[in-house]
């Protein structure tokens, strides 16, 4: 499973900051990501990051926004650089992980955790 932890209520220009540990049997995780959703919008995704290391991140956050990876923990990290009201959503994890050798890596997503950046 996914457990996130962080986020609240912050000021614009905040650094918010989240993570992510999944934690049960784990052979391998490949990708972990961030997706967000605001009231009446559509789930996107914040970043990702990749088994290697690549990350990739959203026009919208490109630059402000970091996501890094403790590989030992199987933990994911953003770190929301000068948040804005706009970045003000629920936010979801998701890793595709390996839990039985020689098969494929199954996704899950953690409970959303919530982000409210005041003006």
């Amino acid at each position: 499973q996914l457990q996130a932890s962080g986020g609240g209520l912050v000021q614009a220009g905040g650094s918010p900051s989240l993570s992510c540990a999944a934690s049960g049997s784990i052979v391998r995780v490949d990708s972990m990501n961030w997706y967000r959703q605001a009231p009446g919008e559509q789930r996107e995704l914040v970043g990702s990051i990749t088994s290697t290391g690549r990350t990739n991140y959203a026009d919208s956050v490109k630059g402000r926004f970091t996501i890094s990876r403790d590989y030992a923990k199987n933990t994911v990290y953003l770190r929301m650089n000068s948040a804005k009201p706009e970045d003000t959503a629920v936010y979801f994890c998701y890793a595709e992980v390996v839990v039985t050798p020689a098969f494929p890596a199954y996704p899950y997503w953690g409970r959303g955790t919530q982000v409210t950046v005041s003006s």
